[in-house]
């Protein structure tokens, strides 16, 4: 999976938020409010990857442990999927 094209990761004051592009502003017209461990996550789903990829990813980058980090994938990914920013 990995995030669809025309989605926008940006750094505004210390924050960091996702912004549609292009025609996708049609069927997305908002922002999401992404932290620290977020922005990490989405930088890693720029590529093809998949949850144990990224659950891995995390506890090698953060104190988590590995059924921590799972959950918190899953999640993340489930909100990205339910809002339709993910490809898969």
């Amino acid at each position: 999976m990995r995030i669809k094209e025309g989605f926008l990761l940006r750094e505004v004051a210390g924050s960091y938020i996702v912004v549609a592009t292009g025609a996708l502003t049609k069927e997305f017209n908002g922002i999401i409010k992404l932290n620290e461990t977020g922005s990490f996550l989405w930088k890693k789903l720029a590529e093809n990857t998949d949850t144990q990829a990224l659950a891995f990813a995390l506890t090698a980058e953060y104190d988590v442990s590995e059924e921590d980090a799972r959950k918190d994938v899953e999640s993340f990914v489930s909100l990205l999927a339910d809002a339709g920013i993910l490809e898969k």
